[in-house]
């Protein structure tokens, strides 16, 4: 017997479901003889399943030194974009399921979070802060235009004039303009689109289910004629395969009004390390050890440092050399560095608690 080895799944970033790592049972496909005949033929797509869960809480607080946030909200779990090094695909994992094809095909939709969102905010100790949405999975992904949890969670922020940042990689985000540029504003919102190369055939095999790169920076154009700030993140650079695309993304970008740029290197924790040396494998074999060679390089010899200090732009030759580009790149078109703009958190009004009396006034 010998193991079968994985294939690509159209549509799909990654190509099996291995085991997550607090599993205890590991399951290999091997060869027996028996289905020979079977294997030429094309695998079964698996199908998106989104199933509901009633969330806790709406906001999750960060205290990483490295990232400009500390609150945000997160409307799923997983991510139908398919991505297939994003860093959260290792949080499906608590939920008993793959990092792999689970993690862009079994989604959980957030049903309550506007309700939940709305108690956070009317507590009497809260304290207005800029909450990021997007950390963690899209909030624009396929799934959106049919639960608009997304949608409901920004109605609640408007509601109550509190201020946020949007990051995505899908143009979806164009239906919510009703709701952004008056809000823009008054200096409340702000939003980030994610670009990491401008080839329509790599992205198609990277993020296979995110918006094409072009329709991307055009949606970028939309928001900011409409007035609403938008950033460029160029992110992640994978060394050796989208990293020649840096200098072509920001001048596109540009081009389309966005007013600062933002960059990280390619970040591999736990299961995410097997599933990209897969898709190495698959689609540019060639080239696979070149390019993890250089992550290691960048990583300080490993595959991945968590270091907070170097883990989102990596360290040595290679990581210098990145950085040097990045910043005469941002010279040249004007680019101011990609953080949170000075939000204005004083227009904040808690929502009332709803009542079976109604409202007065």
């Amino acid at each position: 017997m010998h193991v079968i080895p994985p294939t690509r799944i159209k549509g799909r970033g990654a190509a099996s479901n291995p085991e997550g790592r607090f599993e205890t049972v590991r399951h290999q496909t091997e060869d027996d003889g028996w289905q020979t005949a079977l294997l030429d033929e094309a695998a079964p797509r698996p199908r998106t399943e989104v199933s509901e869960e009633n969330a806790r809480s709406g906001i999750t607080r960060n205290d990483s030194p490295d990232i400009a946030f500390e609150q945000s909200l997160n409307p799923y779990r997983g991510c139908e974009h398919g991505c297939i090094y994003c860093f959260a695909r290792p949080s499906h994992s608590y939920l008993g399921l793959s990092p792999g094809l689970d993690f862009e095909t079994k989604i959980r939709a957030k049903t309550n979070l506007a309700e939940v969102l709305r108690t956070e905010l009317s507590k009497p100790g809260y304290v207005p802060k800029p909450i990021n949405i997007g950390s963690n999975t899209d909030p624009y992904q396929p799934t959106e235009k049919r639960w608009r949890l997304t949608r409901a969670a920004l109605e609640v922020l408007a509601d109550c004039q509190h201020p946020f940042t949007i990051v995505t990689k899908n143009a979806l985000i164009e239906r919510d303009l009703d709701l952004l540029a008056p809000l823009a504003r008054k200096n409340l919102v702000q939003v980030f689109v994610s670009v990491n190369s401008l080839d329509n055939r790599l992205a198609s095999k990277l993020e296979p289910r995110a918006t094409a790169p072009h329709r991307r920076l055009q949606a970028v154009r939309a928001l900011t004629e409409a007035g609403v700030p938008a950033g460029v993140l160029v992110a992640p650079i994978i060394p050796a395969l989208n990293d020649r695309d840096m200098e072509a993304v920001l001048e596109r970008a540009a081009e389309a009004g966005a007013n600062m740029a933002g960059y990280t290197v390619l970040r591999l924790p736990w299961e995410l390390k097997v599933l990209f040396r897969e898709w190495l494998a698959i689609h540019v074999p060639q080239r696979a050890e070149h390019v993890m060679s250089l992550v290691r390089q960048m990583n300080g010899g490993r595959d991945y440092d968590s270091d907070f200090r170097t883990r989102m732009h990596g360290q040595g030759p290679f990581a210098e050399l990145l950085r040097r580009r990045f910043e005469v790149a941002c010279r040249k078109h004007g680019f101011a560095r990609a953080r949170t703009l000075e939000l204005d958190c004083t227009r904040f009004t808690p929502p009332r608690k709803s009542s079976p009396q109604g409202e007065l006034f």
